[in-house]
């Protein structure tokens, strides 16, 4: 008996990146089986964009009603240009299909919190995540005793602050959920750490090293003691690309709506100066970001 794929279209800025070429790879290989295809894709820089549809075989959509006729989902890409993220949603959440949006999900709060009013307007199940959401670490939590994490530290590395603290930020809120009341960010130069204050005297701490090779990995702490949790990172994109797939099949959000705000509110935080001199409440450093935006 044969099935018909089930469509994906890709939209982004620039469709020439790590992204959108290996979860085309991965959709289109390692994942296989689960019947999904990439059957369009649509970018901003459209030369590019075109240039990328011939070397991967998907066709180049300028017309976006006609590559809505050719999809089911959508994933919104763009993972370095996170301002475009609103825009393109723009361009296809009013067609109504559920639409993964890649990390980071937007550079302010404002603008996540109008991506899914966006979303909410027409229906739409909509999810954003960055890969760090699906490791090992989690499964480590997921086998404690409820509300038994007390504690935790995590270390990632990346280019620069903005593009990568998105995923230690993902991985602690993951794991400890949206309760973060308070921040506070210290280091300087390419070494920047965020100590961040959960309900329930819970406690994170956030190391983001933009220098060298600094590989993803936790510490969990319980009353038990403390468990060193390395990132399994081999099949890392794999299983993100099927948490999609799974979001995609299930027609409803996998991601809980108040984590990806709180991941973002916590990041809003952390460029503040005041976070610099101590320990600011959420909601204060929040009304910090939005006077400086409007300001």
């Amino acid at each position: 008996m044969t099935t018909t794929p089930k469509r994906i279209a890709f939209i982004d800025h620039d469709l020439e990146n790590w992204h959108a070429n290996t979860f085309h790879r991965i959709i289109s290989t390692t994942l296989a089986a689960r019947g999904f295809t990439v059957s369009g894709c649509w970018a901003q820089n459209a030369e590019r964009g075109r240039q990328w549809a011939v070397k991967t075989g998907v066709p180049f959509i300028e017309d976006a009603a006609a590559l809505d006729r050719m999809t089911d989902h959508y994933m919104v890409l763009a993972p370095s240009n996170p301002e475009t993220h609103l825009e393109l949603c723009r361009r296809v959440v009013p067609f109504g299909k559920p639409t993964y949006v890649d990390k980071t999900f937007a550079p302010t709060i404002d603008a996540a919190q109008a991506i899914f009013a966006l979303a909410d307007r027409h229906g739409v199940a909509l999810q954003t995540s960055s890969a760090l959401r699906y490791t090992n670490v989690q499964a480590v939590v997921a086998a404690m005793e409820r509300d038994s994490l007390r504690h935790m530290v995590v270390w990632g590395g990346g280019s620069s602050f903005g593009e990568y603290a998105i995923h230690p930020v993902e991985l602690v809120v993951s794991c400890m959920g949206a309760g973060a009341t308070a921040v506070m960010r210290r280091g300087s130069g390419n070494h920047a750490q965020l100590l961040v204050d959960f309900t329930g005297g819970r406690t994170a701490v956030v190391n983001v090293s933009t220098e060298g090779k600094t590989p993803f990995m936790a510490t969990l702490t319980t009353a038990a003691g403390t468990t060193h949790v390395p990132v399994i990172d081999k099949a890392l994109f794999d299983d993100t690309t099927a948490a999609i797939l799974d979001f995609f099949t299930a027609g409803r959000a996998q991601v809980e709506r108040d984590q990806s705000l709180m991941i973002r509110r916590i990041l809003d935080a952390a460029e503040q100066p005041a976070v610099r001199e101590g320990l600011v409440p959420l909601a204060a450093a929040s009304a910090l970001a939005k006077a400086q935006r409007s300001g």
